[in-house]
């Protein structure tokens, strides 16, 4: 039965290599990360900062979505972890760490994890451009 040992929303710094560590076990052959950066553009636009605002409910519901998805995967170990506040560019936003016997199983839980939150958790992007525009993406 996979385990999901680190599920958080957190203004603090995310670091891949502290997930890949929480997941690693000697029963899995395959650590698989994600690693989601704050890029310097979005739609062919100079990105000159990056802030995300969340729902209350964000903490227990990346729980809950992670939880969901690794159920459907035959892995050891997941990890996941979203920022929120404002987030330099080269930062890491969205990190996801998943271990399993096989890599194809980590491969696909981690990839699954990734979509599910960038689906349904709630949580909103507000980009300014350096050309003095700006956006929200993610927003009903």
């Amino acid at each position: 039965m996979p385990e999901l040992v680190y599920a958080v929303i957190t203004d603090t710094p995310i670091y891949i290599a502290d997930l890949s560590q929480l997941v690693a076990n000697p029963q899995s052959g395959a650590v698989v990360t994600f690693c989601g950066d704050v890029r310097n553009h979005d739609g062919g636009k100079e990105v000159a900062s990056l802030l995300y605002e969340i729902h209350p409910t964000a903490s227990d519901q990346i729980k809950l979505i992670t939880s969901a998805v690794i159920e459907q995967f035959d892995i050891e170990k997941a990890a996941v972890a979203h920022r929120y506040g404002d987030i330099a560019i080269g930062e890491t936003a969205f990190a996801v760490a998943v271990s399993a016997a096989h890599r194809q199983a980590a491969f696909d839980a981690c990839s699954a994890i990734v979509n599910a939150v960038k689906e349904k958790l709630p949580i909103w992007k507000y980009q300014k451009f350096v050309d003095g525009s700006d956006e929200w993406v993610n927003c009903a």
